[in-house]
């Protein structure tokens, strides 16, 4: 008798770690993945277009940049003014392609 109760306790338990097992690692992030969908990279070069960056030194059309923390060289075909900000619209190898940002170009002919 005892061991037949022992034997359903053995098998109710190893049922319940593989329905938790299998909800945990395979269900939920199927679910989560669904629902949340696939969000567009921050990081990387790809993260980078589009984000406003703040100028750290810059001497007629070239200079360094604060982007995610990190200072990076960029070019512009405008002067930009140190402390302002400008976007990034492209990259080439390691140099940042930025356009003023409006608030930016105002404050620089002001």
């Amino acid at each position: 008798m005892v061991g037949i109760m022992l034997k359903n306790i053995i098998i109710t338990v190893i049922i319940i770690f593989i329905a938790v097992e299998l909800i945990e690692h395979i269900i939920f992030p199927t679910v989560w993945s669904i629902f949340k969908g696939r969000k567009k990279s921050t990081y990387g070069v790809t993260g980078m277009i589009g984000k406003v960056v703040e100028i750290r030194r810059w001497n007629k059309t070239e200079g360094q940049v604060l982007i995610n923390g990190e200072l990076w060289s960029a070019v512009c075909e405008v002067p930009l003014p140190v402390g302002g900000k400008a976007v990034v619209w492209g990259i080439e190898g390691l140099i940042l392609k930025l356009k003023p940002h409006e608030n930016s170009s105002r404050r620089l002919f002001e």
